[in-house]
């Protein structure tokens, strides 16, 4: 599929540097790096790609006054000064939306517990009041602003005031907490996190759930006597898994606590699709049963996944589970020729393409940090140019597991080892305030 998508500031510009990296950078070996997708056998060598994306000289990285905080806010955000820059980085100005449900908001949720745990150290409470959530959230996202973050990441991220409480959660104070969880098992299981196996062994994710349901169950006793109306149980419980990891974050280290809750994180991202399906009235129309016409069928795929296109960058699990999710939607409506075949869609079409040529990035399974250098600017690793087609699910069946090993899922790209090249830098029309250059992996 090649189309043509001009959703972000610099997409339209990264495919014509692509070309000029491809043929005129200077490669030279400066490392392995880890395999970013579960054990999977890949029957292609995908060659990954890094966008480098640094500001324009008119425009600095990051402002460079210092951002007028309430005074109203008591957390210590000293604490995880270093956080705070990872999230600024993760959530720069121009790409948070569409790195947002992969990179940016999981960083920024994971540096808000980190924040409230480590203040209930002092505070003895894994929760803030309102009006105190409101005055935090606040200055948290001046601070991210000043250091480049997007202005509108409480938006972008659905983070409210009231995710910085304990909502139904009948549990905030840290003596209480330790004296209903069993702390040493929690501990023992939550303080280093296997990124990988992890999200399949679920070791520590079932001691959280085994913590909150107590925690949760503290409140059911109190609603019989009729103190508060009853919410859902399972309601109460997600609410009491923040305050399970207010607590975790708090007996770690604010670098080893990052770690712990993005690799939890990790595990729930790739579980799910994260694009928003349109109306697929054309599709069926022009792919539904017997198709008269391959042409007008693949034209109504192309525009239906162009549109999917316009949306983020995606993990490639993300892509399997989207292929499957899509896949399942057609079938029920009668669409029953793989069109995914028929029209050669991969699974790179269904993440944020880049200009006008047949350039989708995944982003890896394990989603690294954007980095920032002063010299080259923010950067973020996916793959420009794997071409793994889309499964075409078995009849109405569940997105592919990679838990299961018995499981046929086609090759997800990684990358085993980078390289870094002689680049160009390239200005992009007046109305972009930004470079783009590339590095090559491979």
């Amino acid at each position: 599929m090649r189309q043509s998508v001009s959703y972000s500031l610099n997409l339209l510009t990264l495919s014509l540097l692509f070309s000029q990296c491809v043929y005129e950078c200077h490669c030279g070996l400066v490392g392995d790096a880890e395999a970013m997708a579960p054990d999977i056998s890949s029957s292609v060598n995908p060659q990954p790609f890094l966008p480098l994306l640094a500001p324009s000289p008119l425009t600095p990285f990051t402002n460079d006054s210092i951002p007028t905080l309430s005074g109203l806010c008591t957390l210590n955000f000293s604490v995880v000064g270093d956080l705070m820059s990872k999230t600024a980085t993760d959530c720069w100005a121009f790409f948070a939306p569409v790195l947002a449900n992969v990179v940016c908001c999981p960083q920024l949720e994971a540096t808000l517990t980190t924040l409230i745990g480590h203040s209930s150290k002092y505070s003895r409470m894994l929760s803030l009041d309102t009006t105190h959530a409101k005055h935090c959230l606040s200055d948290v996202e001046k601070i991210l602003e000043s250091q480049g973050a997007n202005k509108t990441i409480q938006k972008i991220c659905s983070i409210q005031p009231e995710n910085l409480t304990e909502a139904s959660c009948p549990v905030m104070e840290v003596d209480t907490f330790e004296s209903i969880v069993d702390s040493s098992k929690l501990l023992a299981a939550c303080q280093k996190v296997d990124p990988v196996n992890e999200c399949c062994q679920e070791v520590c994710q079932n001691a959280i759930l085994d913590a909150s349901r107590k925690l949760a169950d503290i409140g059911i006793a109190a609603n019989l006597e009729g103190v508060h109306a009853v919410p859902q149980q399972s309601s109460r419980i997600d609410d009491c898994k923040n305050i399970v990891l207010r607590w975790l974050a708090s007996n770690l280290d604010p670098s080893s606590a990052n770690k712990v809750l993005r690799g939890l994180s990790n595990c729930k991202v790739n579980k799910v699709c994260p694009l928003v399906f349109p109306n697929m009235t054309r599709v069926v129309k022009e792919c539904a049963n017997m198709i008269t016409s391959q042409a007008s069928c693949c034209k109504a795929m192309d525009s239906y996944v162009s549109q999917l296109q316009e949306q983020s960058f995606i993990t490639n699990l993300q892509a399997l589970n989207c292929a499957a999710s899509l896949g399942v939607k057609l079938q029920k409506a009668n669409v029953s020729n793989n069109v995914y075949q028929l029209c050669h869609i991969n699974l790179k079409d269904f993440s944020l393409q880049v200009g006008s040529q047949e350039y989708g990035c995944l982003l890896p399974s394990l989603p690294t940090d954007a980095t920032f250098d002063k010299t080259s600017g923010v950067s973020f690793i996916c793959d420009l140019n794997d071409n793994i087609a889309a499964p075409w699910p078995s009849s109405f069946s569940e997105p592919p597991s990679t838990c299961n090993r018995t499981t046929k899922i086609p090759a997800v790209p990684k990358a085993t080892s980078a390289q870094s090249g002689l680049y160009k830098n390239l200005m992009l029309p007046s109305f972009f305030s930004s470079l783009v250059v590339l590095k090559l992996l491979l």
